[in-house]
């Protein structure tokens, strides 16, 4: 399957380490997902804890294949700066789309249903599906 295909992924965390570990890890769980184009966006510019609207756009064009985008974020002002970016209008590619999980499960989740070539609509319904997701 050629990854041009697929739905690209983004995770944004207020740490870099964060940001890569998820997306090490969700790759990893989803067998290595090798062609799906995940990108980590953690952290500032200055490799401080934070969001950054630049790593966010470049992030999301990195991983762009024309089949919409899936933008994860870990916590509130990471949620605001996708927002305010996808207001923008031409700060994220077209398709992009917040998705609205949990961040290591609905990361897992995205990899994995998006390494079977499923839609934007189907890879944003397994990540918030993770809501659902039991430990007890």
């Amino acid at each position: 399957m050629s990854d041009e295909k697929l739905v690209g992924i983004v995770l944004v965390s207020h740490s870099a380490e964060v940001a890569a570990s998820v997306a090490e890890l969700a790759k990893g769980l989803a067998g290595g997902a090798t062609a799906v184009p995940v990108a980590p966006a953690g952290g500032t510019e200055g490799g401080g804890l934070g969001t950054s609207a630049e790593l966010i756009s470049a992030a999301a064009a990195a991983v762009d294949r024309g089949a919409g985008v899936a933008v994860l974020t870990d916590l509130g002002s990471a949620v605001l700066t996708v927002k305010a970016l996808l207001a923008e209008g031409d700060e994220l590619p077209d398709g992009a789309r917040l998705v609205d999980a949990p961040f290591v499960e609905g990361a897992v989740a995205a990899v994995v249903t998006a390494s079977t070539g499923a839609d934007l609509d189907a890879v944003e319904a397994a990540a918030t599906e993770a809501y659902s997701y039991r430990k007890v």
